[in-house]
């Protein structure tokens, strides 16, 4: 089953994409969308080909932060009913928490996480690609904008986070990010997320609305019906998050959905699948996005696909793809940059 994320992530493409010399409906028709989708926001597509139309709009635009420009303008509104139940929270850790409630109903291919580091806050962002494997820079990028601006619109319109961290090397450019994020944009992270003040989560909303919150509640249980995210779609973005931990077992996955290990067992099977089969897919979406696109070290590779060495990484790597990793890179063109070492993204290294 095709991942779906709802037609409202499009806000503002057609704007930005003819400011960069694009003709959006082109655009959209080769990416296999109609022009329609811009009139219903409450369409879900297939992120594919979401995906598909952003990078294949950077590319042709030569804007490495199309993305990010889309997210430029957003508002809670272009959430629909969920922006109206995150905007009348009591603070913004509740608002955090009902957005990752029903994240799958805004975009089934993207998780979200909130950890407590002392004083700090990391709100983790984790996106899959999909069946057929795509840059996810332009999701990542729109993604952790559209969080800024939400948390902007919450707090303060001058609101600004300690950090914002992406996996993805820097642009040629910065001056998009510079503008967006000030100085706190950083790249080559282990993670991409936004780090702020624990401080900021529990700040009162003046303007909470338990009223509308009610009214909101009643429209997306509703809605939420008829989106009912699946067994599989919960395991798969919970592997995702809990990989680089080394802690994504079985046990621990249906410990963060909150069933028993026989529930996850027997809601895959029903399905077709096992928890090792997609792990294993996980595994190898993040291989192609981290071997062949980026010029990580590959122990770091290792390390956030949940090996605990590079051996084994390189053993499973081979079975998977016939060659070593090394290998991989080479025949890719990829080379690595003389770069500081890598950050790691627990607490002792985030404050």
């Amino acid at each position: 089953m095709s991942l779906l994320v709802r037609a409202g992530a499009l806000t503002n493409y057609s704007e930005v994409a003819r400011a960069a010399g694009l003709d959006p409906v082109r655009m959209l028709f080769d990416a296999g969308l109609s022009p329609s989708v811009l009139r219903e926001p409450d369409l879900m597509i297939p992120v594919e080909r979401f995906g598909r139309l952003l990078q294949a709009s950077a590319t042709m635009s030569g804007n490495e932060s199309f993305g990010l420009c889309m997210a430029e303008s957003r508002l809670l509104s272009n959430l629909g009913a969920v922006g109206m139940l995150i905007r009348d929270q009591a603070t913004l850790r509740d608002s955090l928490g009902m957005l990752m409630r029903y994240q799958p109903m805004l975009n089934g291919a993207k998780s979200l996480a909130v950890e407590e580091c002392g004083d700090l806050v990391i709100i983790r962002e984790a996106l899959i690609a999909g069946k057929v494997h795509q840059p996810t820079r332009q999701r990542v990028e729109l993604a952790l904008g559209v969080m800024v601006r939400l948390i902007r619109q919450l707090l303060n319109p001058d609101w600004q986070p300690q950090r914002v961290c992406f996996e993805h090397p820097a642009p040629r450019d910065l001056s998009t990010h510079q503008r967006f994020f000030g100085p706190n944009a950083e790249f080559d992270w282990d993670f991409n997320g936004v780090i702020c003040s624990k401080a900021d989560l529990d700040a009162r909303n003046p303007g909470a609305d338990p009223a509308m919150v009610r009214y909101a509640q009643k429209l997306i249980d509703e809605a939420a019906r008829s989106h009912q995210a699946t067994m599989l779609e919960d395991v798969r973005r919970t592997i995702l998050l809990l990989l680089p931990s080394g802690r994504c077992s079985m046990e621990h996955v249906a410990e963060n959905l909150n069933v028993v290990c026989r529930t996850v067992q027997r809601r895959l099977a029903e399905q077709g699948q096992s928890f090792s089969s997609i792990v294993n897919e996980i595994r190898m979406e993040l291989a192609t996005r981290h071997v062949i696109e980026s010029d990580r070290p590959l122990t770091e590779v290792a390390t956030l696909l949940g090996f605990a060495a590079l051996s084994g990484f390189s053993r499973w790597y081979h079975v998977q793809f016939g060659c070593s990793p090394k290998e991989s890179r080479a025949a890719s063109g990829t080379v690595r940059r003389q770069t500081a070492p890598s950050r790691a993204s627990d607490a002792s290294q985030v404050s």
